[in-house]
């Protein structure tokens, strides 16, 4: 069984760093197109029904009966309770926070990542498997390890596509920035002042108008005394 890692190249893992920090800075960019969401759900429903699968499997081992010293089958013990709770808890939650952000570099990443150790534990498995147990049982870890490798794969080709997206996306930014820099600055807005032009001479206040004095009411006369008649 070839069991050799395919690992992604060291400048991949530095970019991913580079652009989660810039995109964490950055504005919400447009949706994602929905070509690149079905390329990742085609990677991450085989990967899940692989998990499933390999979950069952593992339940099934009979470690106890292999011909193998006590050592190694402890080992082997371990390594299994290990990738279930990979398989049970770790994976899931990588796999959620991808979905949410399909084209996020450092969740896809992560979840690269997460396959890589997951096939070497499980690859060292499925060896002893192959020399010590059942043939059923090393050729179901065979088919559940297969199936491991090519969503890992898939997953590794889609990172390395980001990569060389975002990588384009940069450059173009940085270009954008050398442009604006380059351009002359515009010039400040001159203010005219012909000194020729007489000042403007200040309005005449208006002077306020007295209002006439109210009419005082004449004086009532006291009526008359009749005269008395001459004897």
């Amino acid at each position: 069984m070839n069991l050799k890692l395919i690992r992604p190249p060291i400048l991949v893992a530095l970019l991913c760093c580079g652009l989660s920090l810039i995109a964490q800075s950055a504005p919400a960019g447009p949706p994602v197109p929905y070509a690149s969401v079905s390329q990742l759900n085609a990677i991450i429903e085989p990967l899940q029904q692989a998990s499933e699968s390999a979950q069952a499997d593992l339940g099934k081992l009979r470690i106890e009966k292999w011909k193998v010293d006590s050592g190694s089958k402890k080992q082997t013990l371990t390594n299994v309770e290990s990738i279930k709770r990979n398989l049970q808890s770790a994976l899931p939650e990588i796999i959620g926070q991808l979905q949410s952000s399909p084209e996020d570099l450092s969740a896809t990443f992560k979840l690269y990542r997460n396959l890589d150790a997951l096939y070497d534990v499980f690859g060292s498995v499925a060896e002893l498997a192959g020399a010590f147990g059942s043939k059923d049982e090393f050729q179901a870890l065979s088919n559940d390890l297969n199936a491991i490798e090519r969503s890992r794969r898939s997953l590794g080709e889609r990172l390395e596509n980001l990569t060389a997206s975002k990588e384009a996306e940069l450059a173009q930014l940085r270009t954008q920035v050398k442009t604006l820099q380059a351009a002359p600055p515009q010039p400040p807005k001159k203010i005219v002042v012909d000194d020729n032009e007489p000042p403007k001479k200040p309005a005449a206040r208006k002077k306020p108008v007295p209002k006439p004095p109210k009419p005082t009411p004449p004086a009532q006369q006291a009526p008359a005394q009749p005269t008395s008649p001459q004897q």
